[in-house]
């Protein structure tokens, strides 16, 4: 109650003993007189109070009550109060109507969850690309109504870093791209977008370098056979024919590299992960892939050092970890100079397991290290066919890790040297005490 409120309710005090005290004093009964006036105005008080409840609680939208006084201020304040959160609550809805409207247009679904994996609300895209039916899916969770495993892992980690790709659960001749995006207190909005003509490009542009690749394998067999055959014979060679072979037989050496290389790619993207998964003792393979560095560096005398500090194997498959590790480590030879060191390490700690490669070479600028897994990207061409590289390793590398759910991470500094880190989940490393008990 304000203070103008405060006055006015002792005013009416005040000229209520005012008017009872000489009434009192007249007849003789001066506290009775008192008493039935204050009866009075608690009972008008009460009645303006019921009038005020009617009101506010049982009749809302009827026109403002006639009162006097306090009451009167009372009733037109909350009117006031209710006409301006009126306004505020149309503009309000007239925004989400609007927000509705144009999300509904989208092409794209959009479906938004609440903070215990509860379906909220989506669009009509929603409904075509998902199956969803409204209303009778609405409070269902999400993961009952889309039960790929592989969209209930990405959906439980928490970590939507990167979308997921994966064919529609109404047909299975649309491909779906998923990005979960979280906001308020914990709720998420999934977007979900038609990939289907990008997949089957991609699809096309993998099958057309595998059948390429594959058709070009058998000649160029066959080409660096003959090679082989005329350069054991080379005393019947004149000096210039020896010349031509053996810069044809180097630049044939190149080509089956590539091919191996695009064959292995194309392998990566096209087979399934879990097939041939077992537990790789990573600190062998790592001292295998040593010795063949150093046996590649050979007179540029390298010094290429292991830390191994863990011996606990990772669930993987060995050929294609073999094929990450030793590529980044041959690259490691390959680009850095004569006589530098190498180090290379593998460690494991309660984020996972970790391989890292460390040179102190001329390290990378920052504009490459974003590009560096890109397929046939060469930060300098001339070097690149100096040494003999395809472009293709870091590739090769990436798709490796995907598979594996590990990443890599590239810190580097012209100048300073380079290190290569690739980290595996927790959940990749064997326990070891089940690897002692194997």
């Amino acid at each position: 109650m304000t203070t103008s409120w405060t006055r006015a309710l002792l005013v009416r005090l005040f000229w209520l003993t005012l008017i009872c005290l000489p009434v009192g004093l007249l007849t003789g009964h001066l506290a009775w007189t008192l008493v039935f006036g204050l009866v009075v105005y608690v009972s008008w008080t009460l009645r303006q109070l019921l009038w005020f409840h009617n009101w506010l609680i049982d009749n809302p939208s009827a026109d403002l009550p006639d009162a006097r006084g306090i009451w009167g201020e009372i009733f037109s304040t909350i009117h006031r109060q209710r006409q301006s959160a009126a306004r505020r609550q149309h503009k309000l809805q007239e925004i989400i109507d609007q927000i509705q409207a144009s999300t509904a247009a989208l092409s794209e679904a959009v479906v938004m969850i609440d903070r215990q994996g509860r379906l909220q609300w989506w669009n009509a895209s929603a409904d075509r690309l998902l199956g969803l039916r409204n209303p009778a899916d609405k409070g269902q969770h999400v993961t009952s109504l889309i039960r790929d495993p592989r969209f209930v892992t990405y959906y439980e980690t928490g970590s939507h870093s990167e979308p997921l790709s994966l064919d529609s659960p109404t047909s299975k001749n649309t491909h779906l791209q998923f990005a979960i995006t979280r906001y308020g207190q914990g709720e998420r909005l999934m977007i979900v977008r038609d990939i289907t003509r990008l997949h089957n490009l991609e699809l096309m542009r993998k099958d057309f370098v595998a059948n390429v690749s594959h058709e070009l394998r058998t000649p160029l067999t066959v080409v660096i056979g003959y090679l082989e055959t005329l350069l054991d014979n080379e005393d019947v060679l004149a000096s210039r024919w020896k010349r031509a072979m053996l810069q044809m037989q180097t630049q044939a050496s190149r080509m089956h590299t590539l091919l191996n290389d695009l064959l292995l790619l194309s392998r990566l993207e096209t087979t399934d992960t879990t097939l041939d998964e077992e537990p790789v003792s990573v600190h062998l393979l790592l001292t295998r892939i040593r010795d063949d560095a150093l046996a590649f560096s050979g007179e540029r005398q390298h010094r290429i050092t292991l830390a191994n500090e863990t011996e606990q194997p990772l669930i993987g498959i060995a050929g294609e970890l073999r094929s990450a590790f030793s590529n980044l480590v041959f690259n490691a030879v390959k680009y850095t100079p004569d006589g530098c060191a190498i180090q290379i390490r593998w460690w494991s700690d309660g984020a996972g397991a970790h391989m890292s490669v460390t040179d102190d070479g001329p390290g990378i600028a920052p504009e490459h290290i974003g590009r560096l897994t890109e397929r046939f990207y060469r930060i300098d061409s001339s070097r690149n066919s100096h040494t003999g590289g395809s472009g293709l390793g870091l590739a090769i590398v990436k798709h490796v890790l995907l598979r594996h759910q590990a990443r890599l991470e590239i810190i580097s500094e012209e100048g300073t040297g380079s290190c290569f880190i690739c980290h595996f989940p927790a959940r990749r490393l064997v326990p070891m005490d089940q690897a002692l008990g194997e």
